[in-house]
């Protein structure tokens, strides 16, 4: 499941301006530095802040941290 291909897509451009000023959601540093916040925003439902995500998309990210994180 690498970065790429698999979560990078999970994130719209409007996600990533929205968040840039924190970090970079189109850059695999900065998911994986912020990976379990960014988990657990999603989980909640608080991120992205105009609709929660699908289960799937929310499982993907965090079989990908629960994996390592690989690039």
């Amino acid at each position: 499941m690498p970065f790429e291909t698999d979560i990078k897509p999970l994130f719209r451009e409007s996600d990533r301006q929205s968040m840039q000023r924190w970090f970079d959601l189109w850059s695999y540093d900065d998911v994986r530095d912020h990976a379990w916040d960014i988990l657990e925003r999603v989980e909640a439902g608080e991120m992205p802040c105009d609709e929660p995500w699908e289960e799937q998309k929310v499982q993907a990210l965090g079989t990908w941290i629960e994996h390592g994180c690989p690039p």
